[in-house]
Formats: structure tokens, sequence, C-alpha cells
């Protein structure tokens, strides 16, 4: 077996290791951050939860940490009470990002977990199986059940050869993404080996597999090897190391192969992470903001590299130098070597440890001007920025720019500033921060829940109709974000626990004016429907995307094809996501078209094809839909929470 069959054959509880197949996985732990963790929260308060069932669950508070008025702080007392309730570990604000943090306290190879947070597979570069999903298949497995997924097919990726310099592990998954872009991966878990990979540590590897899932790929999966070993040993837990490689005869359903030494510096034009070209393409483009840090770079290396290239310069006076630490732990060893003096001597703005500009959480650039960032994502706007430039970039790259003002090839800084490449080694004794993580109670179901004014209760919905009449409130394009569907940012962030209130949010990338049209469909009509292309609703894995539009009426969404947490998450929250049987008939609806459903709940029961009448132009689409049986039941009842809910009083 390869290393992702032997993680899924340990874990298998329901079906077969065959690609496309539901199957049920034992899942070991789980992760929460706070855009997405009050909504877990408040769902496992609606299921009646007890007590965590994971082996391990941590609730971080890393994206809204800006605190413009109560909503913020407020939801960070939440989160801490519920913490303490439900068993879960739980991260302070200001202690650092999610995903390095949890891989340096928690992670542990040969175990699985769930996130709710699309970059949960970073965790896959210790050797674990980590799945970013929807909020609502966290809070499923926290509670003990199983965590159900297409088994996906296994694409090998083989590295040969070593890095040149100014070329980083940023540039290895940018191939990929200039190979494959945002599409390539759906229905894959990329798994990576060969002797490229002696080169590549621990936290090079987190980069990589962290921006697997900008592939669309289900996640990334590393062995867990000397360099791991390593890793743990530094972060004083390597009794917890197991030894997890592939067989030497492994197999693959697909292959690629890239050689390391051949890479150049790449970059990522906006708006997507898959326009990807050479930096020496870009090369001279006027630069206003340049931002180092993110889950997609998080590790000492990549700050300690970039302090060495600004190391007795200063940053260009037309650039904002912006530093996101990614943890505590970070900016001390940080500190104890010359980095952190040479970034503040360089001009750097330092924020707080946090995804913060990531997440469209405070660093918005200068309106219509490029911004060059070392993070994971530039869909349109997510920068807090509506008319954003967002190009994103390695460590390197994003220093060279720091540097000239304009994008600049790193290898050119050897003849413009006679910057030698600096080589990094690992520190042999690195500083442990487990200050600002507060372990759960021994018993703490009796603790109150502190809900501020902002926390509101989840809706109740209706079981699925049988038949309805419905207008197309939007048709789309390809590539449909979740931060288009619903968007991100300080504005939009803290309503994460107010449905109501997020909800009038829902599309305005988009359409402007699609909340008001929605509850003008919900009051005269069955509700409404949406139209969209290729792999809809791709990008983070917040549940509020589909959550928002079921509270605002949506019944369907009819789309060519969608990313897979995006479809998972509608099927939880009762929306039926259906796909053209012929994608040509994409072109027969249009905004504004009147559809009619009949027999819904009998289509879906059998998996027959759906019959969509165009009333506006009789007109007769087939749709089809790929839920498995677990999920008919599940959107036939309106939803995951509606189905425990039945389940619970049916056994018991």
């Amino acid at each position: 077996m390869n290393v992702t069959q032997k993680l899924i054959d340990s874990h298998l509880l329901e079906g077969k290791m065959t690609p496309g197949e539901e199957i049920g996985l034992k899942i070991d732990q789980a992760l929460q951050q706070d855009a997405t963790g009050t909504l877990v929260m408040l769902e496992l308060e609606s299921m009646g939860l007890k007590k965590a069932q994971t082996e391990i669950a941590v609730q971080y508070v890393d994206h809204n940490l800006l605190q413009g008025d109560h909503k913020n702080a407020d939801d960070h007392l939440f989160l801490q009470s519920a913490a303490q309730r439900y068993g879960y570990w739980y991260s302070r604000p200001g202690n650092g990002v999610s995903h390095p943090v949890h891989m340096e306290r928690f992670g542990i190879p040969g175990k699985t977990m769930v996130g709710s947070d699309s970059h949960t597979p970073a965790a896959g570069s210790l050797g674990m199986l980590a799945i970013g999903t929807g909020g609502l298949d966290v809070a499923a497995a926290v509670a003990g059940k199983p965590y159900y997924v297409k088994m996906p097919k296994i694409m090998g990726v083989e590295l040969k050869g070593q890095l040149p310099d100014w070329v980083s592990a940023k540039d290895v998954i940018l191939e990929m993404l200039r190979r494959h872009g945002v599409k390539g991966g759906r229905g894959f878990i990329l798994e990576y080996y060969g002797e490229g990979l002696e080169s590549l540590s621990a936290m090079d590897r987190h980069v990589i597999a962290n921006m697997g899932t900008e592939l669309g790929a289900t996640t990334t999966v590393f062995p867990a090897d000397d360099a791991v070993f390593r890793f743990m040993r530094a972060q004083g837990r390597e009794e917890d190391f197991r030894e997890l490689k592939a067989d030497s005869d492994a197999e693959y359903d697909a292959h690629e192969s890239i050689h390391l030494n051949e890479l150049v510096p790449l970059i990522a034009k906006p708006s997507s992470p898959g326009n990807v070209v050479p930096v020496s393409e870009v090369a001279g483009t006027p630069v206003q903001q340049v931002v180092i840090g993110s889950s997609a770079n998080p590790g000492l290396r990549d700050f300690w590299i970039v302090a060495q290239i600004m190391k007795g310069q200063m940053a260009h006076d037309s650039v904002s130098f912006d530093v996101n630490p990614t943890s505590r732990q970070l900016i001390e060893n940080l500190s104890r070597s010359d980095g952190f003096l040479n970034l503040l001597h360089a001009g750097a703005r330092f924020h707080q440890s946090g995804c913060m500009g990531c997440i469209g959480m405070g660093q918005a650039p200068a309106s219509g001007m490029v911004s060059l960032r070392t993070m994971p994502r530039n869909f349109p706007g997510r920068s807090g920025t509506a008319d954003d430039k967002v190009y994103l970039c390695s460590p390197e790259t994003a220093a060279a720019a720091a540097l000239t003002g304009k994008i600049t090839d790193p290898r050119e800084l050897e003849n413009l500033f006679s910057i030698s490449y600096p080589k990094y080694t690992q520190p042999k004794d690195v500083i442990v921060n487990r200050q600002m993580l507060v372990p759960p109670p021994e018993n703490g179901h009796d603790t109150e829940l502190i809900k501020g004014p902002n926390i509101k209760s989840l809706p109740d919905f209706e079981p699925y109709p049988n038949a309805y009449d419905a207008p197309v409130l939007l048709k789309m394009g390809d590539d449909v974000s979740t931060d288009e569907i619903l968007k991100a940012g300080a504005q939009v962030l803290p309503l994460r626990s107010n449905i109501p209130e997020i909800s009038k949010y829902a599309f305005t990338v988009i359409d402007d004016t699609f909340y008001e049209r929605a509850l003008d469909a919900k009051d005269a009509f069955d509700g409404h429907v949406v139209v969209a292309g290729e792999n809809y609703a791709q990008g983070s894995s917040r549940e509020h995307a589909a959550l928002a539009p079921r509270y605002l009426g949506q019944k369907a969404v009819l789309a060519k094809s969608y990313a897979r947490i995006g479809w998972q998450n509608l099927v939880n929250f009762g929306i039926l996501p259906l796909e053209f049987k012929n994608p040509e008939d994409y072109d027969k609806i249009q905004q504004g078209d009147m559809l009619a459903v009949a027999s819904a709940r009998e289509a879906i029961e059998k998996g027959e094809d759906l019959h969509i009448r165009n009333l506006t132009r009789n007109e007769d689409i087939p749709a089809k839909h790929s839920l498995s049986g677990r999920q008919v039941k599940v959107l036939l009842q309106g939803g995951i929470i509606n189905f425990f809910r039945e389940s619970a009083a049916t056994s018991g």
C-alpha cells in the first residue's frame, strides 16, 4: 500500500476503498477555528453533546482577532466556555494560526483529523490523513460519528533532485497549480514521495500540503520519515512519532513528477491561485504592499529568510511591508536570532499572530494597487478591497518586491543588492511555547455557555419539499468561490454566529441586490435556485456559504460540477446540489427564469434524474445528483441536524 491507503485502511469503518464509493472513517482529532467554530459549537449544543468523543479536539481563535466592537470579543468568551463544556483544548486569541500550532503541539503521524477549515490538510505534512470539511461534519465526528467522504483516487507526486537557490517549497505547490489549475486535484488525494523529499523539512511540506486545497484535492499526504522525526523531537514530542512510509511496490491511480532543480520562482496572478506564471513574466509591475505570513508559509525559516534578505536594508518607500507572525512561539524564536530586529529595522509593520490579512481581517491593500502575499488565496475581494490585485508568491519573491518596489525575480537580488542566498539551518534548541493553550477540564459538561447578544440559535429547517416553483435568482460562471457566495473580512465575519444578519451578505460580491430579491422570492414563491458552471463553491470550508442561502429560501443549486466541501455543505443544510445531465443545457436557463420541480422526493430517493421544467422558456432540463444513500436521508429530512435528531429519537 501507499501511505494514504495505509491511513484509510487503518481507520475504515464503512465502505470499501473503491474510488467514488462513500466510505466512513474513524476520526482521531478535530480542529476548529473561530470563523467556523462558533457554528460548530452551536451545532453541538443543538445535538445535545456531553463531551467530545475524539482523542483530541482543539478550538483555535486565529481569524477574528480585530475587536472593533463587542462581537468578536463576545464570541471568544463563548468559544472558551464551549471548549470547557465539550472537552476541547482552547488556543487563546493571539496564540497563533491553527494549522502550524496544531502541527507543533498535537499532530501525530498515522492519525486522522477533520477540521472546519479548508487548509486542515496542512497536517498531512506529518503523515496524517487530515481533511477540511464543513462544520456539521466536524460536529458529527466530535460526537463520535464516522466521517463520510467519497473514496478519492490517489495521485502519486514524485519529487526528484533539490531546490535551487531562491526557490522554495511555495514554488513547488505553485508549480502543481500551474500544471493542474484549481480543478485538477478534484477527486484526488495527493501523495508526495521520492528522493526529493530528503531536502524538504516538515514545515516545507506543510507549505505544500496546505495549498493542495487550492487544487481542489481532498487532502495531501506525506510520509512520516526522518524529517518528521526531527521536527517532532525539536517540539519535545518525539515519543509521538511513528514511521509511516509507502511500501516499495506501492501503486497510485495517477502520477506526476517534479524535478525540483528545474523549478524557477513562480507567482499566482490575480485573482486565482491557479493563475501561475514565472515571476520573470510579470517582473517590473509596481507593488504597493507586501505581506509575509499566514498558514501557507508559517515556518520560522519563511520569516528568517525574509529577515536575512532585508538585513541592513529598508523596504522601498512605495511599499507597505507587513508581517503576520504565525504564532507566539515563532516570535520568540525569531527574536532569539537577529530576524526580528532585521525586519523591524527594514520598516516592517508587525501585526497580531493570526490569519489577519489572509482572511481580510485587516491589512487591506490600497484600491486598485498590487499586493504580493505569501498566502494561499487571492480570490476577488478576499483581501477586504473590492478591486484588489493580489499575487501569491514565496517569501523570497515577496522580499525582493519589498526591496525594489516592483515584482522582481529574487535571483536578481544578487546583481541588484549583492545579496547571496541565505542558507537556513534549523536551530538546535527550539523555544516551545504552550502558555496560551488551555486544557479541557476533567468534567465540564455543566459549564454555562457565555452567549453575547450577537450569538443566535440555529434556525430550524423543514424537510425537503416534493414539488416547488422557484425563480433563478443568479446565473454564475465557473469557479465561483465561497468568498463570493458569502464573503469574509472584518465587516462580515463577526456575524458568523448570527445567521439572520450574516445572510444579508449572501452573494453580495456577485450581486448586491440578491438579499432583497431572495426575501421576495421566499414570500412570493417557494424559495429560489441558483445556476452555476464548473467547480461551484471552491475555496473555504465555511458552511455559512450554504447556511445563509438556505436561510433565505434556497432549494437547489444547478451546476455543471462542484468543489467537494461546498457540495457536502449544501447537502448538510438541505440544499439539493444538482448537476446538468447534459452540460449544454446550462445555456437553456437564464437569470430570472421560473423553474418547476415535481416529484422531487421520489426521484431523489430512487436516484433517478429530476426533470426540471423551465416555465419561462418551455424547456425540460434533466438533472442528476450523486448523493449516497445516507445523504439522501439527510437531505430529505432537511439537513444533518434534523437527521441526527431523528436518529437519536429513533434509537431511544
